[in-house]
């Protein structure tokens, strides 16, 4: 409230120390006519008209010396040159209807240049030129002229007179021609030259009498002292405004408990009764700063037009406040056209995209089915066909939108262009590998693939990124760039119609018969949850190393979500059926000391009398004697 005191002290301030020059003519200069360009062709034609009107003039001069120095028989040469000055005075009427002819038609379009008073108040308008003077520049010498005499200390206003020149009445003071007015002038307001000059100077005088008595003394302290009159009473009104503040400040923490419930829907609660309260005050605060605004607004049109020098600062403060809100107003008014076009564009649009979703929707479903078009590609393809007819859609709303011609709108376009094409490159890299991969169809929501040494179900696909779920029950995101750059490991894809092959090696030596071994494992298999009886498991032999043999058994299953498990109970099945055939799952090794030692070839392949060889030995008789 003090900063308000403030702001008006300094006002009043500024309006008792202000020079009555200070504020300038609510019409200047620069608004020299409505349709200016039509009076500028006006005072261009109207100069060519008195150009030959002056040759018509001295034309006329000319004959009626020639005139009166015939004798009086030369009654042929008279009659002639009679002639050619009726036919002049004749041009010169027409040459006056023209004239009038064209100020009419300019007199309703047409506001001319301001004759400003003392006072800052306009006298009355100049329409017409006096030779290389224009309007404009001719109101503003009657203008200084005016002030010139109303700053002469020994002014007498019934001097100021008029006085006759050769085409024009002069207004003139002592010396000094405070302005000329001519036949044009006269024209423009359908008096006769004298009348007109009249007019004028009488306008001037109770102008400069007016003046001389609104800045005297006595005006001064009136005006003073009702400034501080309106100063006072906007001071009792600001106060008013703060106790009715203060007691319905009171009054609301009076009564919060009965007029405030919280805001809730079942167990979710939109407003709590202290958010209530909060935004209560937050209003009523706007509604106290608002009235404070409202109260300065009025109070200041009222304090400028106490003083005449300051009368035109009332019209400018309303149309400061008033000239926003209307070109608003008028810009939307004028956008109305526009914005129906871009909601036509809108709907359209939206409805098409609807049309275009249930085409897609029925490919999904399998209803409609299209040769070479799977129908896990229905969703995606509507995703991008969706997104280019928005795009398309954009690009026809973009000239209905409003700047969007202006330099300003188009610099932002560039720049945000730039941005999105700068920092987003990896973004659409992998939107690019996105819709590859889509039309690729590696794999599916739901099936069980491996991408390099990660291995999961797929949980989401995106335009972006690729997230899986592990065994471990971990998501992981995968940019799709880096699934469309390497390997991808479909275990789900086949496994529904034909199955998944499990496989796992053994190492067996080579004095276990490999047909037992084949045996054991085919057993394990089928043993083994979730492997199938049929097709029948079997087992590959993969390798023939140095002490061992690798046995690789091979079964179908169904299920290849639970492949941990399935391996876990097919290596537990392994050991137990080795173990209770009496293999040994653990490989021997050997050395290649031969005699005397029993072979590594299955028993079921020797001779029925074979024999371990003993070791030879054999001794030097020679060197047994040494």
């Amino acid at each position: 409230m003090n900063r308000l005191n403030q702001l008006l002290i300094v006002f009043v301030l500024l309006l008792l120390t202000s020079p009555s020059y200070a504020q300038a003519d609510s019409l200047t200069q620069n608004n020299d006519s409505i349709n200016s360009a039509l009076l500028l062709d006006f005072n261009r034609k109207l100069y060519e008209i008195e150009q030959l009107r002056l040759a018509d003039s001295i034309r006329k001069v000319e004959l009626e010396k020639e005139l009166n120095s015939l004798k009086t028989t030369d009654n042929l040469k008279k009659d002639e040159l009679q002639l050619q000055l009726q036919q002049i005075e004749e041009a010169e009427q027409q040459r006056i209807s023209n004239k009038k002819a064209r100020i009419d038609a300019l007199r309703n379009s047409a506001i001319g240049a301001p004759v400003v008073g003392v006072l800052h108040d306009t006298l009355f308008h100049i329409y017409s030129k006096i030779g290389a003077f224009t309007p404009a520049e001719r109101a503003e010498n009657i203008s200084k002229r005016i002030r010139q005499l109303y700053n002469d200390d020994f002014l007498k206003l019934d001097s100021i007179s008029v006085v006759a020149s050769e085409n024009s009445y002069e207004i003139v003071y002592g010396e000094t021609i405070v302005m000329s007015v001519t036949e044009t002038d006269a024209f423009w307001t359908n008096q006769n030259t004298h009348d007109l000059a009249l007019s004028h100077t009488d306008t001037i005088k109770q102008a400069l009498s007016h003046a001389k008595k609104e800045n005297s003394l006595i005006k001064i302290l009136i005006r003073v002292g009702l400034v501080i009159l309106v100063f006072i009473i906007a001071r009792l009104i600001i106060w008013l405004i703060g106790r009715g503040y203060q007691r319905a400040l009171r009054l609301i923490h009076q009564k919060k408990g009965t007029w405030l419930k919280s805001l809730s829907y079942r167990d979710y609660t939109f407003l709590s009764i202290e958010q209530e309260m909060q935004a209560i005050l937050f209003l009523l605060k706007i509604v106290r700063w608002f009235l404070y605004v409202l109260m300065l607004y009025i109070t200041l049109p009222l304090v400028f037009s106490i003083f005449p020098f300051t009368r035109g600062w009332a019209d400018q403060l309303f149309r400061l406040v008033w000239s926003p809100f209307k070109a608003i107003f008028v810009a939307v008014w004028n956008y109305l056209p526009n914005l129906f076009s871009i909601l036509v564009i809108y709907f359209v649009m939206k409805y098409f995209i609807r049309f275009v979703r249930y085409i897609f929707s029925e490919i999904e479903s399998g209803k409609l089915k299209l040769s070479g078009f799977h129908a896990d590609w229905a969703m995606p393809t509507y995703s991008i066909v969706r997104f280019l007819l928005y795009a398309f859609m954009f690009v026809l709303i973009f000239p209905y939108l409003p700047g969007s011609d202006s330099n300003i709108f188009k610099g932002v376009s560039v720049f945000i262009g730039v941005l999105f094409s700068l920092g987003s490159s990896s973004a659409i890299a992998n939107m690019v590998a996105g819709l590859v991969i889509t039309y690729m169809r590696p794999f599916k929501i739901g099936d069980r693939i491996k991408i390099g040494d990660i291995f999961g179900d797929v949980v989401e696909k995106t335009l972006l990124v690729t997230r899986l779920k592990t065994i471990k029950n971990e998501i992981i995101t995968i940019p799709n760039s880096t699934i469309l750059s390497g390997n991808t490991i479909n275990y789900s894809s086949e496994a529904v119609e034909t199955g998944l092959i499990i496989h796992s090696t053994i190492t067996i030596g080579y004095d276990v018969p490999w047909k037992e071994v084949h045996q054991a494992l085919i057993d394990a298999a089928l043993r083994t949850e979730h492997l199938l009886p049929e097709p029948t498991p079997f087992v590959l032999q993969t390798s023939l190393d140095d002490f061992f043999v690798s046995y690789q058994i091979n079964a179908y299953t169904k299920v290849p979500t639970k492949q941990a498990l399935i391996y876990s109970n097919l290596h537990q099945n392994i050991q137990d059926v080795c173990n209770e055939k009496g293999i040994e799952i653990m490989s021997p090794h050997y050395r290649a000391a031969r005699d005397g030692n029993q072979s590594t070839i299955p028993a079921d392949y020797l001779p029925k009398d074979y024999q371990t060889p003993s070791f030879r030995i054999k001794v030097d008789p020679e060197k047994g004697k040494s």
